[in-house]
């Protein structure tokens, strides 16, 4: 059903704002165009009401969930190419069209690290990408190569590199072209896309990783610190440098310690690292000797072993190979040093008699992810992260192919011969009790926040919506119902389940029996 002027006014609904409060708000698009309207001016300007009006019967109308870090789902691994491009879009395309009924509008493709010859091609083919009633493939996320052995997860040793030859080296793995200064995205539908996403996640500690991130920045990428063993003035310099993200906080990280809270720590930054107080020593750690473990790649497809266990993408193994390549310039960077080079960029360090009042610091915390399936961080660590920073929190799956709402519980194969054990959200290698992956889906995601933080269903929202859009620096686009932006859009229950989603404009799909009035 369309409207003949093409205007659409949801009425009786409660519309998340970018604040996370929930407020009752009718909302105005044109479903012609596919974005949303500023009501009062479309009036005025064209004299025209909605001819199709759609009570939502009190329930959440929301921007449409954003993922930025899913691996796969409903079978598609974006990991794995086996020499067939078609094949490989046909996968991208079920992801699209299926990934709509969680609610999800919006995803960018992660890719683990894969052996150097397959980046170029893979990332290519992961252009923004959309089909009639799917959600939008936004680009690319690379986590890895360039990661600290110490904390791969599931990455392939072999794999994992430095960048002694800093940005020729990330040119060299990932193609010089897909790390241009500007690219316009070209959509299955033959349109132009400027909102092509790049992400990478790599070690700061890394070989040449430090001195790259500037000119990464500078091409539109965002660099995401993970897989690290970083300390914390090596963290802190890498978010001076234009680190804006934080991949899967708490897992494949060191832990959080009182005296060197390392990663995470970037999360409850103090004005004193701006300061002109005396600087606090961090001291440096080396390397800790191990046993390597060796994956095979047959045909061009990844296929990763770990000893007869299968490891989730974000967990740590037990074994500790010899650690990749650490730059010791950056481990010796001083804490006097980051003063200093914080001190030029402003903000208020001295001591102040202002209750109530925080010290302007020059440092900005960046964003992190959380994967909130109750399995990968308790709910104790969600809240606590939630508490620290709530602006910077963003809910991810880190999903693997076997993502799927409708995959019943029991033994389902796997690769290589093996095969895993469903139980609920959690996955296990069949015969072990070895976590196989993330299975939850992003609106499952947005409710346990709301029960683990105790926040409010809009602040859970604002986590998989806004915030990662923000990240992205996309918030005129997506993740938002700003007059102009693209009408992706997600009805949600008030217990956070989803209704219906729309994107662009068009209803893409609706859960069964649900009682929509038009």
């Amino acid at each position: 059903m369309t409207s003949p002027n093409g205007l659409i006014c949801f009425t009786n609904c409660l519309l998340p704002l970018e604040d996370g409060s929930l407020v009752e708000r009718d909302l105005w698009i044109d479903e012609r165009r596919g974005i949303i309207l500023d009501s009062q001016r479309t009036f005025f300007l064209r004299k025209e009401r909605p001819d199709r009006i759609i009570d939502l019967g009190g329930n959440i109308l929301s921007p449409g969930l954003i993922d930025i870090q899913i691996n796969g789902a409903y079978g598609f691994d974006f990991s794995v190419y086996e020499g067939d491009d078609e094949a490989y879009k046909e996968g991208m395309k079920t992801v699209a069209l299926k990934i709509v009924e969680t609610g999800v509008t919006s995803l960018v493709p992660t890719l683990i690290t894969q052996e150097k010859s397959l980046y170029p091609k893979l990332l290519h083919l992961l252009r923004p990408f959309s089909v009639p009633n799917s959600a939008n493939l936004l680009g690319w996320h690379a986590e890895g190569p360039f990661i600290q052995m110490a904390k791969r997860g599931a990455h392939a040793p072999p794999f994992i590199i430095p960048a002694p030859e800093r940005l020729k080296s990330f040119e060299d793995v990932y193609g010089a072209e897909n790390l241009v200064h500007a690219e316009d995205w070209m959509m299955e539908d033959g349109e132009t896309d400027r909102v092509g996403v790049r992400i990478i996640t790599a070690a700061p500690e890394i070989d040449g990783v430090m001195d790259t991130v500037p000119e990464l920045i500078k091409r539109g990428v965002v660099y995401s610190i993970g897989h690290s063993i970083a300390k914390t003035d090596t963290a802190t310099l890498a978010v001076i440098q234009g680190a804006r993200l934080i991949t899967h906080l708490f897992n494949a990280m060191p832990l959080l310690h009182h005296r060197d809270p390392s990663i995470i720590g970037l999360l409850g930054a103090s004005p004193h690292l701006s300061s002109a107080f005396t600087p606090l020593a961090t001291p440096v750690t080396t390397r800790t000797p191990g046993s390597p473990v060796h994956p095979v790649s047959r045909g061009g497809t990844l296929r990763l072993h770990h000893g007869g266990k299968a490891t989730s993408e974000a967990f740590d193994e037990h074994e500790t190979p010899p650690q990749t390549p650490v730059d010791r310039r950056e481990l010796a960077i001083s804490s006097e040093t980051i003063a200093q080079r914080l001190s030029q960029k402003g903000g208020r360090p001295e001591l102040h008699l202002d209750k109530g009042e925080t010290a302007d610091m020059a440092f900005e915390r960046p964003f992190y992810e959380m994967i909130v399936d109750g399995i990968h961080s308790h709910p104790n660590s969600v809240r606590l992260a939630y508490g620290a920073y709530p602006d910077g929190c963003i809910l991810i799956t880190d999903a693997m192919k076997i993502l799927d709402p409708h995959l019943k519980d029991g033994v389902h194969e796997w690769r290589d011969g093996k095969r895993f054990v469903k139980e609920g959200d959690k996955l296990y290698l069949e015969g072990t009790d070895t976590l196989a992956g993330s299975v939850v889906t992003l609106d499952k995601c947005v409710r346990n926040f709301s029960r683990f933080t105790g926040c409010s269903l809009g602040e859970a929202i604002k986590c998989a919506t806004y915030n990662p859009a923000k990240c992205l620096g996309i918030e005129n686009r997506k993740g938002t119902l700003r007059p102009g932006a693209d009408a992706d859009l997600v009805v949600l229950d008030r217990k956070g389940h989803v209704v219906c989603t729309w994107v662009k404009g068009k209803e893409v799909w609706t859960r069964s029996g649900s009682q929509v009035v038009a």
